[in-house]
């Protein structure tokens, strides 16, 4: 574990000067300071739900959470449409993260209570949310976010969007703190390395990981607030292809598939990486269709990469 996590960081950051160079060799006008800011608005909506969802796969158990795209939608929509029927629009953020966490709560009692299938789960609830999402909104976005919102959301230093500086990066920072240093943390390793073990020595594993459904819900939420600071509007499609992405960021980063292995600094690094990508292959006038192409190929080759990993690991 140790091998694989200090070479994810390396190996991203020489993809990364790959893309970027690439990119300044193909279309020079795109390396610009609007680029950069651009990126980052991205990346902090797909950062937020990737960080979710690394702690899902983390705890093992066949864990993910495909509903994360489905989420956001739902969670800004529900935001929107309440401070319309006339909430307080300061209440906007807090209805964002609670209904995030709940929705993400679902997902945890559906399977560890009902034991459903996390992938069957978390696709049905998936179908539900974006559903929901379209059908309350006739597909339509909804506008009038709160104007207290729009600089925060726009807002730049150097650049860099604050909504990136304020709430990405320091949420990540703390959750790699939590990982090392909270029993919490060291429980979702130990039950993502060998549940039969943990469950043994006394660790409960099935409330330790409804709450890592209910973090990967509460930042979805968080996307969701940043989403509607950001654009200015509810969109009940914000959060499409967000499950896919996240989970190819996810594994990219050094989390196992299997569970137990794996950390969030090398998540983040993968965000940064599919983000410029993603934006150098627009600039380059490359069709959606191909870029998500492009996304799913990645998945495929890093799961083949992590399965061979297992296969070799010795007993």
């Amino acid at each position: 574990m140790s091998g694989r996590a200090s070479l994810t960081l390396p190996i991203l950051a020489v993809l990364w000067i790959v893309v970027v160079a690439g990119l300044a060799i193909l279309q020079p006008s795109a390396m610009a300071l609007s680029t950069l800011t651009t990126v980052l608005q991205f990346s902090t909506l797909l950062a937020l739900v990737s960080l979710g969802q690394a702690l899902v796969i983390l705890g093992g158990g066949a864990g993910i959470d495909l509903s994360v795209g489905g989420t956001v939608s739902l969670a800004a929509t529900i935001a929107m449409l309440l401070a319309r029927a006339g909430m307080a629009p300061a209440l906007v953020p807090v209805v964002c993260l609670l209904a995030g966490t709940a929705l993400g709560l679902l997902n945890g009692l559906l399977v560890t209570r009902l034991r459903l299938l996390p992938l069957i789960a978390t696709l049905g609830t998936f179908y539900v949310y974006s559903g929901t999402a379209i059908a309350i909104t006739g597909g339509s976005a909804i506008g009038g976010v709160p104007a207290f919102l729009l600089p925060w959301g726009r807002g730049t230093i150097a650049g860099f969007p604050l909504p990136f500086l304020t709430l990405a990066l320091p949420l990540f920072v703390l959750a790699g703190i939590m990982l090392q240093a909270t029993a919490w943390g060291r429980w979702i390793y130990a039950f993502g390395f060998n549940e039969r073990s943990a469950r043994l020595t006394g660790i409960p594993v099935d409330l330790a990981r409804l709450l890592a459904y209910a973090f990967s819900g509460l930042m979805a939420g968080l996307s969701a607030l940043v989403s509607l600071a950001w654009l200015g509007s509810a969109r009940p499609d914000v959060g499409h292809n967000l499950e896919l992405t996240s989970l190819t960021a996810v594994m990219l980063g050094g989390v196992a598939i299997f569970g137990g292995r794996g950390g969030v600094a090398g998540v983040l690094a993968a965000v940064l990486l599919l983000v410029t990508l993603q934006t150098g292959l627009l600039q380059l006038n490359v069709n959606t269709i191909w870029q998500v192409g492009i996304v799913g190929a990645l998945l495929i080759v890093v799961l083949l990469i992590d399965t061979i990993r297992m296969i070799r690991r010795p007993a």
